[in-house]
């Protein structure tokens, strides 16, 4: 099958990538403290306040949060550094620190702390019970104390109040029985637990799915009845790289809902996960790097969709975002009002675009906010109720772009 020249950029870079990744795992924390190349992989999270948050690595490699007063969301106070007792910390593409608040004052920072094995990490999280003022040293979330992939995590509240963490898991490819010397268990899985007091104390591990991809974020996703869901890019037999969707909440799981059908099969994660928010009919938005197929012709594109309660695809909304070049794609909703942002990259330069729709998701209007050129993160989106922001960190500065529209 021929493969556009767009899809071979991204297969090249997937190669470099999955040689890459063990370096930037085992040696990040060394590297940022010697310059060589900057994390500015980072969380955003409005308080309840109205206040936004940003936590991530400075340039000597510390943990370190900063706000911004709800009435002037570009004016950024002074980084304050956090007590991580020494931990290394991920802080590249899709592996971040990321920030949740609690209904009563709780805040808390999570972030993977790299072990000594390639493609090893522990989840850590910071605590705060009085608004952020304070914060406790670090802590690891999960039971399973293995020195294996425990990474990727992503974490919310839901409605009642109980914190959710969700991450990427490989202790069953560890225990799965090896055939010619290969594992018989295909990527890795997903598990989660549960913390009823703000991060204090946290439930057991608990699986979600079995046969997730090994290097992409997981969305999350608050609905109407006040639940969370998940979307994640997930390894199909025999090895399709798809996506996958289930509610989280205190019965045993029921299997995931296959939520794309690109049929992509390639035996690699593009380390490039989806992007998820809630439609006003029940339904759901979502954004994700995939394939195309033009006749003998397989394109990559990032795409938008919307999904059924269940997460089933719709697949009649599906269309490829206006930008070959489009990278990192999230998405947020209020009402009718969508908002699909990314990253679009050539060469050194890279420009912050943002795609609108007043109806729904039926109709879009195409905006580049802003242009850096050299090393940027991807855009960040943060959110409450209608208000919706996009965060963009550079070496420089931390951009806010407030989407008014």
């Amino acid at each position: 099958m021929k493969l556009e020249m767009s899809s071979l950029r991204w297969a090249v870079l997937y190669g470099l990538a999955w040689t890459l990744m063990a370096a930037q795992a085992q040696h990040q924390h060394h590297a940022a403290a010697q310059g060589t190349r900057p994390q500015l992989a980072s969380g955003a999270a409005f308080d309840p306040q109205g206040n936004l948050w940003l936590t991530g690595l400075d340039a000597q490699g510390r943990l370190f949060v900063q706000t911004a007063p709800a009435a002037q969301l570009s004016h950024w106070g002074a980084p304050r550094l956090l007590d991580t007792a020494g931990d290394a910390i991920a802080a590249d593409g899709e592996n971040r620190p990321k920030l949740a608040f609690g209904p009563q004052g709780q805040v808390v920072l999570s972030y993977t702390r790299p072990l000594a094995r390639p493609y090893t990490g522990w989840i850590r999280m910071l605590r705060s019970g009085d608004g952020g003022k304070t914060f406790s040293v670090p802590y690891t979330v999960h039971a399973d104390r293995q020195a294996i992939t425990h990474r990727f995590e992503s974490i919310a509240f839901d409605a009642q109040g109980v914190l959710h963490t969700v991450w990427i898991d490989k202790r069953d490819l560890a225990a799965a029985p090896r055939v010619n010397g290969k594992p018989a268990y295909r990527g890795a899985a997903i598990y989660r637990n549960e913390s009823r007091d703000g991060g204090a104390s946290f439930g057991p591990d608990l699986k979600v799915a079995d046969h997730s991809c090994e290097c992409c974020r997981i969305a999350l996703a608050q609905g109407a009845d006040g639940r969370l869901r998940a979307m994640w890019r997930h390894v199909f037999e025999p090895n399709i790289r798809d996506h996958a969707f289930a509610v989280l909440g205190p019965e045993p799981p029921a299997p995931p809902v296959r939520a794309s059908y690109d049929d992509w099969h390639v035996d690699a994660c593009p380390h490039h996960g989806p992007g998820l928010a809630p439609a006003a009919d029940g339904g759901w938005h979502t954004v994700w790097f995939g394939i195309r197929r033009e006749g003998s012709t397989e394109v990559a594109a990032v795409r938008y969709a919307r999904l059924n309660a269940d997460g089933s695809p719709r697949p009649e909304t599906v269309r490829a975002l206006p930008d070959e070049y489009a990278e990192h794609a999230d998405v947020m909703a209020w009402g009718q009002r969508v908002a699909v942002v990314w990253r679009s990259v050539e060469g050194a330069r890279s420009t912050l675009k943002a795609w609108l729709s007043h109806d729904g998701g039926q109709h879009f209007e195409l905006r580049a906010l802003a242009e850096v050129r050299g090393e940027n993160d991807h855009p960040r989106v943060a959110q409450q109720g209608a208000r919706m922001v996009v965060v963009w960190r550079n070496p420089q500065e931390v951009q806010v772009h407030e989407l008014r529209f």
